[in-house]
């Protein structure tokens, strides 16, 4: 018999919920009630709005993201890594009756402190669905995991989504300029530039430098600096984490093809895995557990 079951994607501003029978998804819902938008309403409240007619009983509730957070409902602990994949499951945090927050993953040594939260149910997912010793996370804060069919061992995290974003927003390099359009071609060359310089800092201020100039238009002045931002993290962390070993992406189909891109330059071929589709298999591994 199969079992119902409720995975919730819980982020700082946005929640999405997906009802299950077994593995099929009968229906999903999204809400604007991240953890850093609830607006008064306490996370129970909020739960209860988005399932609503979908709790018959004590059907079981499995959520991620930053509902776990110190921000968000309860915090569920960090696993310390190396953690084994079915720790992951076993370690579940309570917040009511027959409902879940899965933990999040943590470094800290003298040569690296990181978290994730989220991201862990994705690498679940993904382990399955694409077998590879390397997973990159491309996003705002782009993952770099080290990881076996067992355990994960290791693993960074990269602001080049947010640091694209402040850039172009919020400093000199972006200041004044029109809307941006799309350019494959500013990108490459970008790219090109960040894979061979991949010490990024001196040539952020080349971006404002180029376009004043007239040498980069104006409309393509965040396709060049994404490429550079790209390519100088692929460069960076390529040699340390991916050697000769099998890669795969975990990400929504723009960025992947960026980062293949990045990887193709790099001498690297990555496979992709569709971020949701990740997370939802392995939220369905969690839940079929925790639902038995």
């Amino acid at each position: 018999m199969t079992s119902r079951y409720i995975a919730i994607d819980w982020g700082s501003t946005n929640l999405r919920a997906w009802l299950y029978e077994g593995d099929r998804c009968l229906e999903s819902r999204q809400s604007e009630a991240g953890v850093t938008r609830l607006n008064g309403k306490s996370p129970q409240a909020v739960l209860a709005e988005v399932t609503e007619n979908w709790r018959e009983g004590a059907t079981p509730v499995v959520m991620a993201g930053m509902v776990g957070s110190n921000m968000g409902w309860k915090v569920a602990p960090y696993l310390p890594v190396p953690a084994h994949f079915d720790a992951i499951g076993q370690q579940l945090t309570s917040v009511g009756d027959n409902i879940w927050i899965i933990p999040g993953l943590c470094v800290s040594r003298d040569d690296n402190h990181n978290v994730m939260r989220g991201e862990e149910t994705q690498l679940l997912g993904a382990r399955t669905l694409s077998p590879s010793s390397v997973y990159v996370m491309p996003g705002t804060h782009c993952k770099w995991v080290q990881a076996d069919a067992q355990q994960i061992h290791d693993f960074r995290t990269v602001m080049t989504g947010e640091l694209h974003h402040l850039l172009l927003r919020h400093s000199l390099v972006g200041a004044g300029l029109p809307e941006q359009e799309s350019s494959p071609e500013a990108f490459a060359a970008g790219l090109t530039r960040g894979l061979a310089s991949p010490a990024v800092l001196p040539q952020l201020f080349e971006v404002r430098a180029s376009h004043v100039l007239g040498n980069l238009p104006r409309e393509q002045v965040s396709e060049f600096l994404s490429g550079l931002l790209i390519g100088a993290e692929v460069a960076t962390l390529g040699e340390q984490f991916a050697g000769q070993q099998a890669i795969t992406l975990v990400a929504g189909s723009a960025l992947a093809a960026r980062y293949q891109q990045a990887f193709r330059a790099f001498g690297r071929e990555a496979a992709v895995v569709e971020g949701d589709v990740a997370f939802q298999a392995g939220i369905r591994s969690i839940a079929h557990a925790v639902a038995n």
